[in-house]
């Protein structure tokens, strides 16, 4: 599927399910979206390293289906991932003998901002990212 985004402040949003190739999916949503809206490629690129972490996250901690929102903002975008579990991401110490649990770092670490917003069923963890 190609997306088609004429509009500026277009948002795409889509469902996906708890499983690994969701995360392909969205990263294909994120980089058709950032074409689309002729964002750099290095902005597309953390874009969709953001979102890869923000899904695999819901695949792994959340409940339920999984929301992926992407907006288009004054010089990036804005990623959303809702699922249907309350507990929050956190940003865990690096372990050097583990190969995870640093997902929430690089989300940091490439966004201008992110954060988390609460829900009636569960909540979405979010991140802007600015060229």
């Amino acid at each position: 599927m190609r997306l088609v985004l004429n509009d500026p402040l277009a948002e795409v949003r889509v469902t996906l399910t708890a499983e690994g190739g969701s995360c392909a999916r969205a990263r294909q949503v994120v980089r058709e979206a950032a074409a689309s809206w002729e964002l750099s490629e290095d902005l597309a690129d953390d874009a969709q390293l953001v979102v890869t972490e923000l899904v695999s996250n819901s695949i792994d901690h959340g409940e339920g289906p999984i929301t992926l929102t992407v907006s288009r903002r004054a010089g990036g975008m804005l990623v959303e991932v809702h699922d249907e579990s309350s507990r929050m991401p956190q940003i865990r110490p690096v372990d050097p003998n583990s190969a995870r649990g640093r997902g929430m770092q690089l989300v940091q670490a490439l966004s201008v901002r992110w954060g988390t917003t609460p829900q009636q069923s569960g909540k979405v963890v979010w991140a802007q990212l600015e060229a």
